[in-house]
């Protein structure tokens, strides 16, 4: 080999290799010391980061994610209401662990019983809640592991609604996100896991959030801590930053730092690297569309309904907007009315679509409007009547 030739395959070499760096460059994967975990980015469900995603592992009081999400479904429907009072059993009272101390026959608000299982843990609040909703500890359980099945929770089989360990009751770091990302639709939740600190009683009992991100971590929102023998330290993570939702899920840390450390990691590994592309399109793109036999001679258009779309940073402005429209419509046009799409590509592949949609209604006009229209054009031309 001559020396010309050598030169060419050391500057080729140098520039395979200059790309593979950067392409490892724009997301250096974050190095995570519990044995499992996930990111997930909630609004579009993708998973950012996952390490053993799919081990069965008993999941400790993050438990109570299912169990706030049935109370917040049933607070939807209509079947409970915040101002609900929840009487304490016997049973309730005997849960042991992390708990707000109630007492047998004692009575709170569906309110401040959420709020003591969010805030505090407490396993009490959250037995005394399960069994107001489904009449028994068991017929919530089996509430618990039929929803869990409705949302794909294949990893999972829950015992109890507190997460107190108890063989067989297990779960995995995907699985916890699917819960939390089902939880935290509902946003009402909010009120109560981004409490730093509370009180219930009137004041006489103290609260303090177990989730220390809360506090220290910008954007945190949320969700739920855990921690026993058998799981070790657990945490389902949730935080929004520009608009964005992040979901990061550990499973089994050493200590309860690791378990938070961990988690930011994920965090700002994801809000570092990706973004969601909600407004790549401006109506000054979308112009407007000619309206036939409309009291209005054209409609203005906008991007209907609610998209996301999950993006690399870096490769936000490499997006491709491809816009399919007619050249125009009859009226009547409604508001809203789809009048095309948009969809966005990346490197050839669609990543995601949006309706394109009539920015205001255009009646049509009657038929003593189209003659005058019609005469007014034969006379001065197409300009505007």
């Amino acid at each position: 080999m001559n020396m010309k030739k050598f030169l060419c395959l050391l500057l080729i070499s140098t520039l395979v290799l200059s790309c593979v760096s950067y392409a490892f460059a724009e997301a250096t994967m974050p190095e995570i010391s519990a044995p499992s975990a996930v990111l997930m980015e909630a609004s579009t469900g993708r998973i950012l980061y996952e390490k053993n995603s799919h081990e069965k592992l008993p999941p400790a009081s993050v438990t109570k994610v299912m169990t706030m999400l049935l109370v917040m479904e049933a607070i939807d429907k209509g079947q409970l209401s915040m101002e609900d009072t929840v009487r304490c059993s016997e049973v309730a009272a005997s849960m042991g662990g992390s708990q707000v101390y109630l007492e047998p026959g004692e009575e709170m608000s569906v309110h401040d019983m959420l709020k003591a299982v969010a805030v505090a843990s407490g396993n009490d609040a959250a037995a005394a809640l399960g069994e107001h909703l489904a009449g028994s500890l068991d017929a919530f359980v089996d509430r618990m592991n039929e929803r869990a099945k409705e949302l794909g929770m294949q990893d999972t089989h829950f015992v109890n609604c507190n997460g107190l360990d108890a063989e067989g009751h297990l779960t995995s770091s995907h699985d916890i996100a699917l819960m939390s990302r089902e939880l935290i639709s509902h946003s009402g939740i909010y009120e109560f896991t981004k409490i730093w600190m509370d009180s219930l009683r009137g004041g006489a009992f103290g609260l303090v959030n177990t989730n220390k991100l809360i506090r220290f971590y910008e954007g945190a929102t949320g969700l739920k801590t855990g921690s026993t023998g058998a799981a070790k330290y657990c945490l389902s993570a949730t935080a929004n930053r520009n608009g964005m939702d992040l979901i990061a899920v550990i499973m089994g840390a050493e200590t309860s730092q690791k378990r938070f450390n961990d988690a930011k990691s994920l965090l700002d590994f994801g809000f570092a690297n990706y973004t969601l592309a909600k407004s790549l399109v401006s109506e000054e793109e979308l112009g407007s569309m000619a309206v036939v036999k409309g009291k209005k001679s054209c409609v203005d258009l906008s991007v209907g309904g609610d998209y996301q779309m999950l993006v690399s940073k870096p490769r936000a402005a490499d997006i491709e907007k491809k816009l399919t429209v007619s050249e125009c419509v009859e009226a009547p046009v409604l508001k809203g009315e789809k009048l095309g799409e948009i969809s966005f590509v990346l490197d050839g592949e669609e990543i995601g679509k949006a309706d394109i949609v009539a920015k205001e209604d255009v009646l049509r006009m009657n038929p003593a409007e189209m003659l005058r229209k019609l005469a007014f054009q034969l006379f001065y031309g197409d300009s505007e009547a």
